[in-house]
């Protein structure tokens, strides 16, 4: 064997611009989730992972036949082949033209130079391997399906061959585990066309158990055409074979045995027929594969009818396993399709609201925040679970759904009421004894039981603001008059009828629908009568936690006792003014979520005390110098990235007094009339006072932020120079577009430069190398919250960021006082 480098060239026009340390592939959710590690050098450097960091195998290889030459194009088969010293092949490495992605596509292209008895004129195969996690908001159904699509194209003037496989490290995280597998065929229709299907798991199978946070339960499927050629062996053996010959024996290895004994491999193999006899003249091929993990069930939950295994969501649709992998594999362009209008739409949107570098965090994102959910229920109370992944493994928690909520109002907002369904049933139900809002459901992902003893982790005020601000944020997003003032453009799309049904969820999958030729699709979210109907059915449902939840910030969230944030890891802490301003705003939001089933009277009570709470809060947050927030009252010195006040711009409250208040969608909802600043005391005259929080507030945080960047962005406050990125989108969302933008800038040449070697942290250093604080929190869905600037874009009928048009009318002055001094003797 003899090992030729033939060129690598990083970087091309096809490539994204920004070049983060890891790349998703296959990610779907906690358990379906390889990526590209190493990311920046090319993808035969190093395995595939887990987001752990473990490594799965999975390699692809490219042949020319008549040539000697082998390429490795993703993972190290190399390292098999290096092991076969009397082949008569050469290890060469392809022209590597970069990676470029988007919200649900990975593509890695290559050029294979032409062997050498053809003509030098002869140009180069190119490759492409594109991997696709579709993000489709319109189609709840696809969504739910835990697989994804990995498509071979190639074009060229010469013939060449492929080789794909995978190894058992994708259905446990124990290399010691026996596995078993076999290869089904299956026909598609009356056709003679079919399909050839990998099926691998555990001998044993742990059900809803986890070992190094992989799934010790489901089967993994591996599909493609039945043309191809397949083997299941051992690696050294299968791989050298495929280098030496160019194709497989369509033979199996049935010895079963442990993942890394004789470590078993299941591959298949293509040719493709490209040869021309005009060396310019290009043929056009590809292959598509789908690999799908299937677990039944997904988890357990602690629901109103008790300790219930959860069937997925697609088991309502799908009476079989076999009928849901052919439809997948078949609905291929329609997934793509979707996919692809998401993440046009989602690039357009993002650029308008930051620059390139943004349109590459955001798309960077929406894999991993999905990638932490499951969809289960049915379609008459669908539910999505969530895994707090790499932190604390919970299931279900407030505090790590709220960061990402941005992503989720603007991309389909029925997602997350999905997600806040289970802890609504699950405490409606009394099995939560406390009177605040519950931390999580369950203290390890996949067992959502709860905590009937009422000793989950102490958020208390975190979590009653998280939940209440959210609730607000669901309704406003379903009232809206006009398809241009709907917070997602995909939720004015479908039918507008409402199901009246109290036993039925107010966001039921129940009437899916087929437009434009695509079976599957959701029918509208909110909008006109329906929205406000659906909002009134869904609060009415469980307004007394929304009350309880509310007394307990009255009584403690002005002045918060000793305890945690959401940032635990910094330590609990009294008097947190960010953790204060959070649960104002909850009281401040629960008066418009009673204003929403005409409740009047607790409207104007929540109104009228968190009106004096936070006049209150303003004096005992704000630095004497009034220059900054601090992080506690009663520290002096020390200063806060006032993250929550996002909440404030998000919810329209920024928006009273002001000639935009029309648009809240309180004011919009034509059945009721907000209330006047007066209704609270009728003896008080009207307050000029413009927004909720003082504009003054805004200002200073937006100057602050500007002082204490670092290179890498905005530290979370003046104890650490760490910072978490999915606070600095929601903070740099509330300022000047200078500020909002170098914020940005720092955080994209973070993700260019960063020594962290997992999916894209939100805990890091700001100086330095980029690198970890010392937790190591990675895949995490937090970071949902790089959502921030498309949702608060679209909320308040688009009306939200005219709010903060001051912010930029003091940047200017300031700018132009500056320059006015230029020429001023001193």
């Amino acid at each position: 064997m003899r090992w030729l480098i033939f060129a690598v060239v990083a970087g091309s026009a096809l490539a994204s611009k920004l070049t983060p340390p890891v790349l998703p592939l296959i990610v779907r959710n906690p358990y379906l989730s390889t990526w590209l590690g190493d990311a920046r050098q090319p993808p035969w450097h190093e395995w595939p992972m887990f987001w752990t960091g473990e490594r799965v195998g999975f390699s692809i290889m490219a042949s020319v036949p008549g040539s000697d030459n082998v390429y490795p194009l993703l993972g190290r088969p190399q390292d098999s082949l290096s092991l076969d010293t009397h082949a008569e092949y050469n290890v060469s490495f392809p022209v590597y033209l970069g990676a470029h992605f988007d919200a649900s596509t990975t593509n890695f292209t290559y050029l294979i130079p032409a062997p050498q008895p053809l003509s030098k004129s002869t140009q180069p195969v190119e490759l492409i391997l594109s991997f696709l996690s579709p993000i489709t908001p319109t189609s709840t159904l696809r969504q739910s399906i835990p697989a994804s699509y990995m498509t071979v194209h190639v074009k060229g003037s010469f013939n060449v061959n492929l080789y794909v496989d995978l190894n058992g490290q994708w259905v446990s995280g124990n290399r010691g585990s026996q596995i078993v597998w076999d290869l089904a065929h299956q026909q598609l229709g009356t056709s003679d066309k079919g399909l050839k299907t990998w099926q691998i798991h555990r001998e044993t199978e742990l059900l809803l158990s986890e070992e190094r946070d992989q799934a010790e339960w489901g089967t993994l499927h591996f599909t493609g055409p039945s043309d191809l050629r397949h083997e299941a062996g051992t690696s050294g053996i299968v791989r050298p074979r495929f280098a030496r010959t160019g194709t497989l024996q369509n033979e199996i290895d049935d010895d079963f045995r442990g993942i890394m004994d004789d470590e078993p491999i299941f591959a298949f193999s293509k040719s493709f027929h490209l040869n021309s006899s005009t060396p310019s003249h290009s043929v056009t091929d590809n292959v598509m594969f789908s690999i799908a993990l299937i677990q039944n069930p997904v988890t357990q939950f602690a629901s109103a009818r008790g300790l219930t295994l959860m069937r997925p969501l697609w088991a309502s649709w799908f009476g079989s396993v076999k009928d849901l992998l052919d439809f997948h594999y078949l609905d291929y362009h329609s997934a793509a399709s979707l996919a692809t209008n998401y993440s046009a739409q989602l690039a357009i949107d993002a650029y308008r609201s930051g620059s390139d570098d943004y349109v590459d965090i955001v798309g960077l994102t929406a894999r991993q925040v999905m990638g932490a959910t499951v969809f289960s229920g049915t379609p008459d109370d669908p539910i999505l679970f969530m895994k707090e992944i790499s932190s604390d493994g919970n299931s279900q928690t407030i505090d790590v759904i709220f960061p990402s909520f941005p992503f989720f109002l603007y991309t389909n907002p029925r997602w997350l009421a999905y997600l806040l369904e289970p802890l609504i049933e699950h405490m409606l139900s009394g099995q939560y004894p406390n009177k605040y809002a519950m931390h999580d459901l369950g203290t390890h992902y996949p067992n959502a039981t709860g905590h009937a003893d009422g000793r989950d982790e102490y958020m208390p005020v975190e979590e009653c603001g998280n939940i209440l601000i959210m609730g607000l944020a669901l309704v406003n997003s379903l009232i809206y008059d006009t398809d241009a003032a709907a917070g997602s453009v995909w939720s004015s799309l479908g039918s507008a009828s409402f199901d009246p049904n109290p036993a039925t969820s107010a966001f039921s999958l129940s009437k899916l629908e087929t437009r434009d030729g695509v079976f599957g699709l959701d029918d509208s979210w909110g909008g006109s009568t329906k929205g406000l109907k659906q909002a009134k059915k869904w609060v009415t449902k469980s307004y007394r936690l929304w009350k309880q939840w509310t007394s307990y910030l009255i009584q403690f969230s002005l002045r918060p006792h000793f305890q945690l944030s959401t940032d635990d890891f910094a330590g609990p802490l009294e008097l947190q003014t960010n953790l204060a301003l959070k649960g104002i705003l909850g009281i401040k939001a629960m008066s418009q979520i009673s204003e929403t089933i005409d409740n009047t009277e607790d409207a104007k009570y929540y109104k009228n005390i968190s009106d004096t709470y936070i006049s209150k809060w303003e004096g005992y947050g704000i630095s004497r110098d009034g220059s900054h927030a601090k992080l506690a009252y009663h520290w002096y010195g020390s200063w806060t990235t006032l993250y929550n006040l996002y909440a404030d711009t998000l919810l329209c409250f920024h928006l009273e007094g002001t000639s935009s208040a029309s648009s809240s969608p309180m004011s919009r909802n034509h059945e009721q009339k907000p209330l006047a600043p007066s209704d609270s005391n009728p003896h008080q005259p009207p307050s000029d006072k413009t927004g909720f929080v003082s504009r003054n507030v805004y200002k200073i945080q937006s100057a602050w932020y500007d002082a204490v960047r670092q290179t890498y962005g905005l530290p979370l406050d003046s104890r650490h120079l760490y910072t978490k990125s999915d606070w600095e989108f929601f903070a740099a969302a509330v300022t000047s577009k200078p500020v909002r933008s170098d914020i940005l800038q720092s955080v994209a040449k973070w993700l260019n430069e960063t020594t962290t070697d997992r999916p894209f942290t939100d805990l890091y250093e700001t100086e330095g190398t980029g690198g970890w604080p010392g937790a190591h929190f990675m895949a995490r869905p937090v970071t949902g919250g790089h959502f921030a600037f498309l949702t608060l874009d679209k909320a308040c009928g688009g009306a939200a960021m005219d709010g903060l048009a001051f912010l930029d009318e003091t940047a200017d002055m300031s700018e132009d006082a500056l320059k006015g001094n230029e020429n001023v003797e001193l």
